[in-house]
Parts: structure tokens; sequence; C-alpha cells
């Protein structure tokens, strides 16, 4: 089991760091030879693969709902960069390589932004609905997801959560990128859009897929650290199964460490 605790950078560090990861991974944009993929289409692919959505709007404690309104402005902003992209088998996606930098030039407006286990306001907050939405619908297709980062702090208690804690991927421009790979014979299409109270995300493509994917919390347990804070873990899997829904496989997907911010409620044996 991973040992987490809290860590103290100083602002030097933590800018310094920024530098180096990001043009780290401009270097790997434009030099490695990847092939990215950037074919949009306004027609979409015939067959919905898996299809998600999540709320817009949410009452987070101790958060003002301006940012929540801010948030949806620069959704959609972003969503207008990645609707309709094709990966090509080959490809890799990559979220920030088609959005691109958020700036108040472009529209960008103040959201949240956690920070270090709290959260503040920043330019372009609020973008990783979208990534957790891309990430928790690719777990569902036979596309290879080859890079996500979970959150290390759990800041805000679960609110009729519907899906396994920590199945998101949380996302910094540049370096805390999500990057998914095509690794199959036929092409992936990207559908994103907002509704009055949604953000709806699709996966296409032009065959009917021959498996179905069911993502499921395998082990979750909360531990009482040395240090004095409680830290939340948990084990997520992937039943692959046949269009007859027999058990094919049962796939380890991630698993989860993360500093909770609240007091815990345990219950049994749920610590450890």
């Amino acid at each position: 089991m991973k040992n987490v605790k809290p860590i103290k950078r100083t602002q030097l560090r933590i800018t310094l760091g920024k530098l180096y990861y990001t043009y780290r991974r401009y270097i790997d944009w434009y030099f490695s030879g990847k092939k990215y993929s950037k074919k949009r289409s306004k027609n979409l692919l015939p067959i919905i693969v898996f299809e998600h959505k999540t709320p817009l709007y949410r009452k987070l404690k101790n958060v003002d709902m301006w940012m929540q309104y801010n948030k949806v402005n620069n959704l959609k902003i972003a969503v207008s960069k990645l609707n309709g992209v094709i990966i090509k088998p080959g490809e890799i996606f990559s979220y920030w390589k088609l959005i691109g930098k958020p700036t108040r030039r472009k529209g960008y407006l103040d959201g949240m932004v956690l920070f270090y286990g709290g959260f503040k306001a920043g330019v372009g907050g609020g973008l990783c609905q979208l990534s957790n939405l891309i990430y928790w619908m690719t777990l569902h297709t036979p596309l290879t997801v080859i890079e996500r980062y979970r959150h290390s702090y759990d800041v805000f208690p679960d609110s009729n959560r519907t899906q396994p804690f920590g199945s998101g991927a949380t996302c910094v421009y540049n370096y805390r990128d999500l990057q998914i790979f095509n690794d199959t014979d036929v092409e992936y299409q990207l559908h994103v859009y907002l509704t009055d109270e949604y953000l709806v995300g699709q996966w296409r493509s032009v065959e009917k897929p021959i498996y179905k994917y069911r993502v499921y919390e395998k082990k979750h347990w909360i531990t009482h650290e040395y240090w004095g804070g409680y830290v939340r873990h948990n084990i997520i899997h992937r039943e692959k199964l046949d269009i007859n829904g027999n058990l094919i496989d049962d796939e380890y997907i991630t698993e989860n460490h993360a500093i909770m911010m609240y007091q815990p409620f345990l219950e049994g044996n749920f610590a450890k």
C-alpha cells in the first residue's frame, strides 16, 4: 500500500517544477514522432459505443455558485475544441494538445481549481469535469488510456455519487494530460456537448462493439495515518463481457490514494 502524506513545497519549487514539466511536454508533442489525433468532423460516426452525462451545477460546501457559472463558460470553449475529433488507429488523443492553453484572451473565466487540498479561483477552472467524463467513457471502450492522473486530495465528501471514488482524471495544463491510444483497427470519434443541465459525451465508431464493460470498485478503505490525517484508498477493476453478458475477463484498472480534507464517517471495519 502506498504511503501518502501532505507535501509542502516552496513557491520557487512549484514554479520551477511547472516550467520543467511544461516544456518537457512541448518537446514530446512536437518532436517525439508520435501521431496525435487532430482531424475533426461534423459528421458523426453511426454507432454510439458509450454515452455518459454529468450535471453542470453542484452545490459544494464553501464554493460560490459564480465559480459554477464560469465553469460552464469554460466547458463550452473547451468542448468546441474537442467535439467531433476522430482518433484513427495508431493515433493518440491528447486532451491538452487539442484544447490548448486556457487564457482570458480565448474567453476563459476564473473557475474553481483544486490546489494542495483546497481550492482557489483560476483561469479555465472547472475543465476537470470534461477530462473526468472522457476518462470514464473511455474505460467502457476498447481504447487504451496511456496517461491519466488522479487527485492527491479528497476535498469534498461524496454527494449523490454514481461512479466509484477516483474514477476521474485530473488535468493541469499541459503536463497533467489525459492521453488515449487507439490500438484497434477502426476509427473512434468523440462527441461532446452541453445541455442546460448536463455535460454530455459519447464515444462513437463505425462498428458495433463486440464487448461490453462494467467498471466497479473492487476494494475501498480508509486509513488513519501516523501524521494524524486520514487517507482514502480504493482499487478499480473492469469486467469485460461478451454480447451475451458472459464474463470474459476481470481487469485491474487503477488504484487511488487521496488525503481526506474532511472528517470521515467510519463504520465497522471501514478504517484499518
